[in-house]
């Protein structure tokens, strides 16, 4: 504290010559330099992105910063960078020095480390990726987060409005196409993503896909999984005693209990629910080797289908893609989607269970 109120009466006088003695060359100095935007300069930052910009400079510098570095950053004139220091020191309280000898500044070395801005500081480009970010996950389903994330969304456009005079941003331009999204109940998923998020357990009725029986469940969970446009409850299961993942379009009557959510192990988790393929995972049973043509494999090398896949280009120019899975029926499902450009070769089991289902799906036109 002592250090700091001897401190700032010396960059008071530092900054206080150094405005006077450039008043005229600011005045002089144009608003916007042809010069500066052919360069690449910024020449229109607005305040939030010079003090954010100011802050990380002089955080990072080992050396006192030149003011004329400092002006080339922030693509200011020589009053505005010195209005900036004074703002980040005086409002934000930067433990900002000056050399004697020269005008330019640094953080004091015992101080540089601790600081930080108050609050959350983002520069426009920042804000837009958050705002468009908002929108992707306000339509990963009908209904989903939409009420929650309203003062979210209006607060960014105030941020934006306010750093651009008043403009607002085309959002509809940003386009989020789902496919296949099933419609889950917005206060199922609020006490479900609660219950993950503050580790408490969860009690709930279920109607499996496969089953289409009402089941009464109280779980412990783990994970809330967004898969394929559609959001799954990763959990272990009280009454069966094993982990199990929940669409949560099938959960009705979620309750939140009281008592604490049991914790399983990340690498009992990681086994169970994401060693094998898809949603319907497991320990892996076998490892699946598909070949593709060479027209689908310049789509299917891009893809990611698993996190333990390998992938393998055949001299003639097809692609061999392996990846380990426990239920074959999303798996399989995939491989029909690229219908002749996809072979399954191994093992012999998965490969008859697809000859099998293509000589059904045949005999429904025939």
């Amino acid at each position: 504290m002592l250090a700091d109120q001897a401190r700032r009466p010396r960059l008071h006088r530092v900054i206080s010559r150094a405005r006077a003695r450039d008043v005229a060359c600011d005045a002089e100095m144009p608003r916007h330099d042809p010069e500066m935007a052919r360069s690449g300069h910024n020449t229109q930052m607005d305040r939030y992105e010079r003090i954010s910009t100011l802050h990380r400079i002089l955080k990072s510098a080992r050396y006192p910063v030149p003011l004329s570095r400092l002006m080339d950053e922030l693509g200011c004139s020589r009053a505005t960078a010195y209005r900036d220091i004074a703002f980040l020191r005086d409002a934000l309280g930067a433990p900002i020095d000056s050399d004697r000898e020269q005008a330019a500044f640094h953080y004091a070395a015992d101080e540089a480390e601790r600081f930080e801005l108050p609050g959350l500081w983002l520069n426009s480009e920042e804000l837009q990726a958050l705002l468009a970010l908002n929108e992707l996950v306000g339509r990963t389903g009908p209904g989903i987060l939409s009420t929650a994330l309203a003062p979210f969304r209006s607060r960014i456009d105030k941020l934006l409005s306010n750093q651009h005079d008043g403009r607002s941003f085309p959002l509809e331009r940003i386009r989020v196409i789902g496919s296949g999204t099933r419609k889950v109940d917005e206060t199922t998923f609020r006490h479900v993503a609660s219950a993950v998020l503050g580790r408490r357990r969860l009690k709930f009725d279920y109607r499996a896909r496969s089953t289409d029986q009402p089941t009464a469940r109280t779980v412990s969970p783990q994970r809330l999984t967004h898969y394929r446009d559609n959001w799954y409850l990763d959990a272990w299961d009280h009454g069966r005693d094993a982990l199990r993942s929940f669409a949560l379009d099938r959960v009705t009557r979620a309750e939140l209990l009281e008592e604490t959510a049991e914790n399983r192990d990340e690498t009992e988790l990681n086994r169970h629910l994401a060693s094998s393929y898809g949603i319907f995972s497991g320990t892996p049973k076998a490892t699946a080797t598909i070949r593709f043509t060479p027209h689908a494999a310049r789509w299917v090398a891009d893809e990611h289908w698993h996190s333990q896949q390998q992938g393998t280009w055949l001299k003639d120019g097809s692609y061999e893609l392996k990846v380990p899975y426990s239920n074959s029926r999303e798996l399989l499902m995939d491989v029909l989607r690229y219908g002749p450009d996809a072979e399954v070769v191994a093992p012999v089991s998965l490969r008859e269970e697809l000859r099998i289902m293509l000589q059904l799906a045949i005999g429904a036109y025939t």
